[in-house]
């Protein structure tokens, strides 16, 4: 995988999660550029407000990959998903990280911080941002996730 730049966004539950990701980032890709669009406290806010931020990121080429989370990963995911060019995967499991990547294309990791552990969320983070994606007969499924306005 070729990552110049990561991504990254959460609610208030998600917080600590990403925190603690950004530093695992930093340890693991030290030449990837890590780029914070919030929250940056645990005070109450709206995962919209985050997630629309980097799925925009996303959208404009501004970041290559993003990581995402709140506390059950759905509705930063819901939000991201929303951008034609956003592929955001809840992952539970290093295998599903693995799976999302390399059959998806997926481009934005999403964890729910309150229910898994720091350990886990650092194998899934690994595996996600190590795997490149498969290509091949995936690569036509992938085409037809967008909605592009167009009669198909």
């Amino acid at each position: 995988m070729d990552i110049k730049k990561i991504g990254l966004a959460s609610d208030h539950a998600g917080f600590s999660t990403k925190e603690a990701m950004k530093s695992y980032l930093q340890k693991i890709l030290p030449e990837v550029e890590l780029v914070d669009y919030g929250t940056y406290s645990e005070a109450s806010v709206d995962y919209p407000d985050f997630a629309h931020k980097l799925g925009k990121a996303i959208e404009e080429k501004e970041v290559d990959y993003g990581l995402a989370s709140c506390g059950s990963a759905n509705g930063i995911s819901m939000t991201l998903n929303k951008y034609p060019h956003v592929r955001a995967a809840i992952c539970w499991t290093p295998e599903l990280a693995e799976l999302a990547r390399l059959h998806n294309d997926a481009n934005i990791l999403s964890l729910p911080g309150r229910f898994v552990s720091e350990e886990l969320a650092q194998e899934m983070t690994k595996v996600f941002f190590t795997t490149d994606f498969e290509g091949g007969r995936h690569q036509r499924r992938v085409d037809k996730i967008a909605i592009h306005n167009k009669e198909d």
